[in-house]
C-alpha cells in the first residue's frame, strides 16, 4: 500500500515548489530505487497538462563509468544533460540510493575529472536558475540505505523525512507558506546589513555581505527546506572556522574540518580524517577554495544529523558554509562543486550583523526585529 505522505510530497513539489502548469516541459530524474517517487510525481505533473520526460539512473552504472573511464572520457561531457538543459522548463529530481558506499572507493582525481565533465551543463543550470528560466526542485525518497546511513529503521526514516517535509499536516502547502512569511522577516533584516560575524568555540569568522541579497529558502528549490542563505563577497571572508559535523563528499566522510581563510580564499585546511580528500576538493578548480554560500538553518523539525545535507544543512540551530559554486548570481565565483559544511550553533555561539547580536545559541532573537 502506497504511503499517502508520498502522494502529498508529489503534490507539494509539483504545485507549490515548481508550480508546474499546462504546456511546461518537465524532466524527472531519479535512481531506479526511487520509482515510487517517480510514479507519484509523474502522475501529479501530467494532471497539470505539462509535457513530461523521465529517466532513471543506477548507482551501479555510475560506479562502472567512474572506475573504467579515462580522464579524457570523464571530461568529455554529458550530451543528455546538455540537451535537456537547453529545453526543459522544470527539472524535478529525487535523491535515494541502493548503496551509499558504491562510489566510496573511487579515486579523488576521477571524481574531479567527472565534475569537470559536468561543467558545461552545470554552468548553464546555475545560469538558468539565476535568470529564472528554469525551475528546479530536489527531494528525498526514503530508502533502506539512506535509513541505515541515518542509523534508523526504514519506518523511522520515513517518519523523519515526511515530518521534516511537514507532510503530516492536512495542508502542507499552507504550512510552508507560513514558514516563508516568517523567514522573510529575517531576510529583509539581513538585506540591510553589510558585515556578518560568527563566533562559536573554535570559530571566529567575518563575512562581507555588502550589497548581497539573502534568499528565503522555503521549499521552492529543495524539499524539505528551511534556511536563509546568501553568497558572500568573493574576497570578503576572513578568519577561522571549525565544522562540528563531518563533511560528506561523494560518500566519504571528512572529520573535524578546520579552515583558515584570508581575503576569501582558504589558505590552510586540516581534518582529523580524510585530509587528503579535503585538499583534493580544494584543488578542483580556481573557485573551489572560495565560499559560495553562508546560511542559517531554520527547520526545527529536523532534530538530528543524518549524513544527508538535504536535511542536515536545514537543522534549526546550525549554520553552514559552502565552498565553490555560489547560491546567487551576485557572486562571480565559478566552480563545478558546491560543498556544504555544517557547524552547530547551540552552545556559546553568536551571530552579529553590523555589530548587532541577532542570533544566539541556536535561536534568532525575535526582539531585534521590533527595534
Amino acid at each position: 500500500m502506497q504511503d499517502i505522505r508520498l502522494k502529498k510530497l508529489a503534490q507539494v513539489v509539483v504545485n507549490y515548489s515548481a508550480k508546474i502548469k499546462k504546456d511546461d516541459f518537465v524532466y524527472l530524474l531519479c535512481d531506479s530505487v526511487c520509482e515510487p517517487w517517480m510514479i507519484e510525481v509523474l502522475e501529479a505533473a501530467l494532471v497539470t497538462g505539462a509535457h513530461v520526460e523521465y529517466a532513471m539512473g543506477s548507482s551501479n552504472l555510475r560506479e562502472i563509468r567512474l572506475k573504467k573511464s579515462t580522464e579524457e572520457q570523464l571530461k568529455y561531457g554529458d550530451l543528455v544533460m546538455e540537451t535537456m538543459m537547453e529545453k526543459m522548463d522544470v527539472w524535478l529530481t529525487a535523491w535515494g540510493d541502493i548503496n551509499l558506499k558504491n562510489l566510496a572507493n573511487i579515486p579523488p582525481e576521477k571524481n574531479r575529472f567527472n565534475s569537470l565533465g559536468k561543467s558545461k551543463w552545470h554552468d548553464q543550470f546555475i545560469s538558468r536558475l539565476n535568470n529564472g528560466t528554469l525551475r528546479w526542485c530536489g527531494s528525498q525518497f526514503p530508502t533502506y540505505s539512506n535509513a541505515q546511513q541515518a542509523k534508523m529503521s526504514l519506518r523511522e526514516y520515513e517518519d523523519f523525512v515526511y515530518n521534516a517535509c511537514l507532510l503530516n499536516y492536512d495542508d502542507p502547502i499552507e504550512e510552508w507558506k507560513k514558514i516563508s512569511q516568517k523567514q522573510q522577516r529575517w531576510v529583509e533584516y539581513l538585506n540591510k546589513k553589510n558585515l556578518l560575524e560568527i563566533v562559536s568555540p573554535e570559530t571566529h569568522i567575518k563575512i562581507n555581505m555588502e550589497n548581497r541579497t539573502w534568499d528565503n529558502c522555503d521549499g521552492r528549490l529543495n524539499f524539505p527546506d528551511g534556511e536563509i542563505c546568501a553568497a558572500p563577497v568573493e574576497d570578503g571572508v576572513d578568519g577561522h572556522i571549525t565544522f562540528s559535523y563531518p563533511g560528506i563528499y561523494m560518500g566519504k566522510d571528512i572529520e573535524n574540518i578546520k579552515l583558515i581563510v584570508r581575503n576569501g580564499r582558504v589558505v590552510e585546511a586540516s581534518a582529523s580524517s580524510g585530509e587528503d580528500l579535503l585538499h583534493e576538493i580544494l584543488k578542483t578548480d580556481a573557485g573551489a577554495s572560495r565560499f559560495g554560500e553562508i546560511a542559517i538553518g531554520t527547520n526545527y523539525n529536523i532534530k538530528q544529523f543524518t549524513r544527508n545535507m538535504l536535511f542536515d544543512e536545514k537543522i534549526g540551530g546550525t549554520i553552514h558554509m559552502a565552498l565553490g559554486s555560489p547560491v546567487s548570481k551576485e557572486s562571480n565565483n565559478i566552480s563545478v562543486i558546491h560543498w556544504d559544511m555544517l557547524c552547530d550553533m547551540n552552545e556559546d555561539a553568536r551571530i552579529y550583523a553590523d555589530d548587532e547580536l541577532f542570533y544566539e545559541n541556536g535561536k534568532f532573537i525575535d526582539a531585534v526585529l521590533d527595534n
